[in-house]
């Protein structure tokens, strides 16, 4: 990459040897500083598929049930019309609760979970349950931490911590980033962000009187999104965004999709039971997601690996704008990381063509039985 373009890192993993780690660019915008191993870098919406794991941990040890409506869980939920709203609808974004513009009329009020969550659980919803999915892409990750909180008591931040990075022993996933995880995060590169909340800012009172157009723009941005990115102590550090504001390494997503491609472990470190893994790669919903407009199928919390071709019909994880994104193979044991800085103008709200490229590149490799790294 040029100096200044950002940088990234790919892993790639199978049943618990690592295949392939590769790192090349900068982590900062000055390109001064190289991308090294334990980079972390924001990679919003693959942030839910960590989130989701929390859940199947929950799950695994019988305090959650999918098919359980939400509300006994979290009794402030059942209100609105949503009592009947399964733990599954939530999983596979059927909540009637896409709009993040219904809880928050600008940016900066994003920054307290717990009102978001609270706010969340107050809402009426829009037709839920649905037939089909409206991708929940900013207020997923409240609501699956409103549940997680409700059934623990802790928040999603100290999750991540306790249910996926100590038991797969790895220092590479964080949910925010204070500390030691705050001076290894990568600067954001580029202002595609800016360019789009200033787009959707300017278009919404005229895009926003169609219905086709209105529910996407209500579900993937509210003004001024990118200020919680920007400055030399950038907000988005210290929040809860279950959704969006994951910090990972490469390292990091492919030993947490590597437990979900082998029976639920990773170079014998157990994250979840053999059965309850199997249950993560069935499809769960063949629909035209409403805020996508893509066909999608939904696993519990997870969507198909794009890229990965028509060889490898289970592979599942989750990818997120600006192209970094993580998954699991579990007919080969495969697993993939790759993060990055470098937020494109051609990137969308699932990844961009580098991550399906990479993905091929991945299977290739998984062909071969020598490992390469570069770093």
């Amino acid at each position: 990459m040029d100096r200044g373009s950002g940088g990234g890192a790919l892993v790639v993993r199978r049943s618990g040897e690592t295949l392939v780690s590769l790192t090349g660019g900068h982590a900062d915008r000055h390109g001064r500083e190289p991308w090294r191993e334990n980079t972390l870098a924001l990679s919003f919406s693959t942030t839910k598929g960590a989130s989701s794991t929390v859940i199947h941990r929950l799950a695994d040890r019988g305090l959650v049930d999918y098919d359980t409506p939400v509300a006994e869980y979290w009794p402030a939920f059942g209100t609105g019309g949503k009592h009947r709203v399964t733990v599954r609808d939530l999983l596979t974004h059927r909540a009637g609760l896409a709009s993040v513009r219904a809880i928050a009329t600008d940016a900066e009020e994003l920054l307290d979970h717990a009102a978001m969550e609270r706010r969340l659980a107050a809402r009426a919803p829009f037709g839920a349950p649905t037939p089909g999915s409206a991708y929940h892409a900013v207020t997923y990750g409240w609501l699956v931490s409103g549940l997680a909180r409700a059934v623990t008591g802790q928040g999603m931040a100290e999750l991540f911590r306790t249910e996926i990075a100590e038991p797969l022993g790895t220092d590479g996933i964080h949910l925010g980033a204070r500390g030691d995880a705050l001076d290894r995060v990568a600067d954001p590169v580029g202002n595609a962000l800016r360019q789009a909340s200033t787009a959707v800012g300017v278009s919404t009172l005229l895009w926003s009187r169609v219905a086709a157009t209105r529910r996407p723009i209500h579900a993937l941005l509210v003004p001024g999104f990118h200020r919680l990115f920007e400055g030399p102590d950038p907000p988005i550090w210290r929040a809860e965004m279950p959704a969006v504001n994951g910090a990972f390494s490469a390292d990091g997503l492919a030993r947490l999709y590597g437990a979900l491609a082998n029976g639920g472990s990773d170079e014998g470190r157990t994250l979840l039971s053999p059965s309850r893994t199997a249950e993560l790669g069935r499809v769960q919903l063949r629909s035209a997601d409403a805020v996508l407009g893509l066909r999608m199928r939904w696993r519990l919390g997870y969507h198909q690996a794009f890229g990965t071709g028509r060889d490898a019909p289970m592979a599942f994880g989750h990818y997120g704008y600006g192209g970094s994104g993580g998954w699991a193979d579990p007919a080969t044991g495969l697993s993939l990381g790759f993060v990055t800085n470098r937020i494109g103008s051609l990137t969308t709200p699932l990844g961009d063509l580098n991550l399906f490229r990479l993905s091929a590149l991945a299977r290739r490799c998984a062909r071969t039985r020598r490992p390469l790294r570069r770093g």
